[in-house]
Parts: structure tokens; C-alpha cells; sequence
């Protein structure tokens, strides 16, 4: 016998992941250039040259036993420090570096903060459609209840009266992910500040803090003056939960952090637990060689320049064909209304007609909506776009 929840989740699909593997598939039968494959957001842009020569330098420059050897379960000291600066020289928090916890990414600070305010068995976590769908298996499998907010399909900002609504007792925190995975939208100040008010009363009602779980791995992904909001900065019962898989091109390299601000409620109580909870899973000491990168390279900013060249391209094209699509500031995601509002179908006519892989949003909890990855070369783009215009005037 073995653990069901387990086994369903090693079991259960993965449509992106699916359609990727069809798209490698495909390209070894009919050539790569005859494949518009949007399914993975996996970033196409190279990691800053800092990075690189950091590597290189720290291979050459320090002891092997401390490159290969572990760190301290909450990270090194000075790469926690790196980012302390880094946040306060920009955000001008007194952010201090005991209040940082290194991870192996953001699935593992998201997990271990879940755990850690999955107080009761009846403990809700909220998150608001779109999210990312691994949410529900972080929340489900963590001692919590998922409880899904209705998108806002009109602006794709939160609409705070279908929250009001589900919110509850039971609520321990809510996932705020700005630059949001699909939509690309980001949350503005104004959104967020009557967020931080909705939940300020409800704590107040509910005699217990309600937790904004920040995830923010495309905070830095954004195009022109677009505002990120720093959400510590407007609600303090903020925890921040960070990779730099995005930002500096890193996916395979599994680091990240949870930031516990001194000024969040109950701060030294949640810190000790997100650091149990970690140690409960095994998620202690992240990758040393890059945790000694990220102590050299914490002020590194990606090139965004063709994310955005991307990004200006497929919208104007899409939109000029008749596509609906929410406007992406942020990220590297296009989100897509299905013109027969059935996305299942067109991902699979796409998909079986033109080789064009697009991932339906029924698992970002918005059925009739499709995400794009655009992190993609700008020429595939461009041979793609016939296929998208032959998929509309299919349904005209």
C-alpha cells in the first residue's frame, strides 16, 4: 500500500508538462521550425554575465569543501545579508538578514509557509484565480483547505467582494502572486491597498492575523513604469516568498528565500515554524554554490528587452486578428480568450492541426482562458502567427 494523496499527485496529468513532451515529440518527426511550443515557462533569456564570471570566480577563488559542503539550515550568512541589502536599499524596510530563510526555490518557501499557518485541519489558505495550479497541491497536501477567489475576467486585477464572500475563521493567509502566473497582470497599489484593509478588518473581526503569502518570482519581470508594489510596504502581516529562477534566469538552480518582516504579527513564532516546517521536509540548506553567487550577485536586474519585444509582438498581433487578452505588464505570459470560450478544444485543435501548443487555463482555475508562454525566440513567434490566424478563422 502506499499514500493515495502521494500517488494521485504522482499520477494526475500535467497539461503543460504534456504538451511540452508533445512538442519535443513532434519536432523530431515533422523539424523544430514546424513547432510553436508556448506550454513551459522555462526563461530564454541568459543568465547575467555576473553570474557566470561569479561562478567561474567562486570555483576558482574558494575552498571546494565549502563550495560542495552544507550551509546552515536558514543559509549563509552573507548571502542573506546580500539580499537584506538589496531589499532595503530599494524598498527602505530595515529588512535585517535573521529575518530571511534561504530555500531551494519558491515551491519550498511557499510549502514550508503554508505548513507553517496550517494551525488547525480546518485552516484555510485563499488564492485568487488565475494562480499557478501547483498552489492547490501545495495547499492540500500542507494541512490546509484551498479556497479559490473567482477571477476578475474584466481587468484581471482581485475582485474583493467574491473574497469577502469565501473569506471565513478558518483563513490563515492568502497567495498574492504579482506579476501573476497566467495573466501577467500586476496587482496595482490601489487594489492592493483595499486588500490590505479588507484583511485588516477580517483579522480584527476574526481575533487572528490573516497573512498575504507574497509569491513573487516575476517581481522584477515587468515593462515600462508599470509599479510592482513591495506588499510588506502596504500590509505588514506580509510573508515574502522569492526565487530567482525568473529574474536571473536560474530555474535549474533552486534558490530562493521566505522573508518574515520583524513588523508582521506573531514574526518570531512564523519564522521558527516556516524553519520547522522546512526541516520537517527536508527543503534545509539550499544549493551552496549558488546561495555564494546570490552573496555576489543579489543586485543583478535582468534584460527584459526581448521579453518585451516579445511581449509587444504577440499581443499586437493576436489582438489584431480578434484575440481578447488580458494586458501583460509583467511576467512572460499572455493570457488568452478562447474565441469559442471552450480552451480545452482549441488547445487540442491547435495541437493536432497546426503544432500549436497552447495550455488551457481550466488549471489556473479560469476555464475558457489559454496561457501563452512567450519566453521564446522572437522568429518562432513570427512563424506562428498563421497558425493563430488560421485557428480564429476556423471559428469566424
Amino acid at each position: 500500500m502506499v499514500n493515495q494523496t502521494c500517488h494521485q499527485l504522482g499520477t494526475a496529468p500535467s497539461v503543460i508538462r504534456e504538451l511540452f513532451a508533445y512538442g519535443l515529440q513532434q519536432a523530431a518527426v515533422v523539424g523544430k521550425e514546424n513547432v510553436f511550443d508556448y506550454s513551459l515557462g522555462n526563461p530564454s533569456i541568459p543568465a547575467p554575465a555576473k553570474v557566470n564570471q561569479a561562478i567561474c570566480d567562486i570555483i576558482h577563488e574558494v575552498d571546494s569543501i565549502q563550495i560542495h559542503g552544507y550551509s546552515m539550515a536558514a543559509g549563509f550568512d552573507a548571502a542573506r545579508q546580500a539580499i537584506a541589502d538589496n531589499l532595503n536599499q530599494r524598498f527602505a524596510l530595515g529588512v535585517k538578514a535573521s529575518e530571511l530563510f534561504l530555500t531551494c526555490g519558491a515551491a519550498p518557501a511557499l510549502i514550508s509557509v503554508i505548513k507553517a499557518l496550517a494551525v488547525t485541519p480546518d485552516s484555510e489558505i485563499m488564492a485568487v484565480a488565475p494562480f499557478f495550479p501547483e498552489y492547490r497541491p501545495f495547499v492540500e497536501s500542507n494541512g490546509a483547505k484551498l479556497v479559490v477567489v473567482p477571477a476578475d475576467t474584466e481587468a484581471f486585477q482581485i475582485d474583493l467582494s467574491a473574497l469577502e464572500q469565501r473569506i471565513s475563521p478558518n483563513t490563515q493567509g492568502i497567495i498574492i502572486n504579482s506579476p501573476n502566473n497566467p495573466s501577467g497582470v500586476v496587482y496595482t497599489r490601489q487594489t492592493l491597498q483595499a486588500l490590505a484593509d479588507l484583511l485588516t478588518r477580517k483579522g480584527e473581526e476574526y481575533g487572528h492575523p490573516i497573512y498575504i503569502i507574497a509569491d513573487e518570482p516575476y517581481r522584477e519581470l515587468v515593462y515600462g513604469n508599470v509599479e510592482v508594489p513591495f506588499i510588506p510596504t502596504i500590509y505588514p502581516n506580509t510573508i515574502v516568498c522569492y526565487s530567482y529562477s525568473k529574474s536571473l534566469s536560474l530555474p535549474g538552480e533552486r534558490i530562493g528565500y521566505v522573508y518574515v518582516p520583524a513588523f508582521a504579527a506573531d514574526s518570531a513564532a512564523v519564522y521558527a515554524a516556516v524553519a520547522g516546517a522546512a526541516r520537517a521536509m527536508g527543503h534545509v540548506c539550499p544549493p551552496t554554490l549558488m546561495q555564494l553567487v546570490i552573496a555576489r550577485c543579489a543586485d543583478e536586474m535582468p534584460d527584459l528587452a526581448a521579453y518585451d519585444e516579445n511581449r509587444t509582438l504577440l499581443y499586437n498581433a493576436l489582438t489584431e486578428m480578434g484575440y481578447s487578452c488580458a494586458k501583460p505588464d509583467g511576467a512572460f505570459y499572455l493570457f488568452v480568450k478562447a474565441p469559442n470560450g471552450d480552451a480545452n478544444a482549441f488547445s487540442q485543435k491547435a495541437k493536432l492541426e497546426h503544432n500549436l501548443l497552447v495550455v488551457p487555463g481550466d488549471g489556473f482555475g479560469c476555464p475558457g482562458y489559454l496561457r501563452l508562454s512567450y519566453c521564446v525566440s522572437n522568429e518562432m513567434i513570427r512563424r506562428s502567427l498563421p497558425a493563430f490566424k488560421a485557428m480564429m478563422e476556423s471559428y469566424c
